[in-house]
């Protein structure tokens, strides 16, 4: 058992705490039994596996299977397992994982969206959680966003940061010049557009793009875009968090998208029966 807060693998561990860190070795931090979990059974390599010995004794029948999947496995001290996670209240469990090329988002997406200096990693985490839930095609980021690796980021994702596709595109611009003319229809959020969200047909090929928490998006992108859209909102509500913003518009596009299919399949099943 580990027990040395001075181990070289506990030093190492603790400079993935910082995006730095996590460049320089290629390697991120999975904490918690929920993610590890998700990890394995999505069979995302995992480099190293610590855990303490009350995690062992709870979760038997993972402890086994992580044994033989992980390239290392160590029990460690509570002591240790407190000083290499970043949680206040760690379960018991931590990973390092390594980078490895993301899984491809379509270059020409059905649904997709992208955000613009998103800063907070439990937005990006809860955005991600949402594109899943909605089967969306991936999710962009400007290049100066918060690091897609960050352990708040995976923990908000409760697991879908290994099933959603999520690149860091170099120049956002750009990439939405390339959606415009690939016949993608593109709307971007802000709270000064005419049109509200539910009045936009989402049948077409469509991005979703959001702003910055602060100041939302930048009039550059806005210029780019098919159409800007807004979320009716109280006269004493200023803003809505832009995790919410982008689950509601994910959610208009599947809603009206769900009707087309179930009133197409009504349309064929009628004229089956005639």
């Amino acid at each position: 058992m580990l027990t040395s807060l001075q181990n070289s693998l506990v030093k190492h561990i603790r400079k993935l705490h910082q995006a730095k860190g996590r460049r320089a070795y290629g390697q991120f931090l999975l904490e918690g039994t929920h993610l590890v979990q998700e990890a394995w059974q999505a069979s995302y390599p995992l480099e190293v596996v610590c855990c303490t010995p009350a995690w062992e004794g709870r979760y038997p029948e993972l402890q086994q299977a992580l044994v033989g999947y992980a390239a290392r496995f160590e029990v460690v001290s509570p002591e240790v397992l407190a000083a290499i996670a970043t949680t206040v209240h760690p379960d018991g469990v931590v990973a390092v994982a390594p980078h490895r090329t993301p899984l491809a988002a379509a270059a020409t997406p059905s649904l997709g969206i992208a955000a613009e200096t998103l800063q907070d990693p439990g937005n990006l985490g809860t955005l991600i959680r949402s594109a899943s839930a909605v089967a969306a095609d991936g999710l962009w980021l400007s290049a100066d966003s918060v690091d897609p690796d960050h352990p708040k980021v995976l923990r908000a994702s409760a697991g879908q940061w290994f099933r959603c596709p999520t690149t860091v595109s170099p120049d956002l611009a750009a990439q939405v010049s390339q959606w415009r003319q690939a016949g993608i229809q593109v709307l971007g959020t802000s709270a000064q557009a005419d049109v509200d969200y539910w009045a936009v047909d989402f049948h077409p090929p469509t991005v979703i793009l959001l702003g910055n928490e602060g100041g939302g998006l930048s009039p550059a992108l806005l210029e780019q875009v098919s159409q800007q859209v807004k979320i009716p909102l109280s006269p004493a509500v200023e803003s809505l968090n832009v995790a919410i913003a982008g689950t509601l518009l994910l959610y208009e596009a599947l809603r009206q998208r769900t009707l087309a299919g179930a009133a197409a399949y009504k349309h064929d099943r009628d004229g089956g029966e005639r």
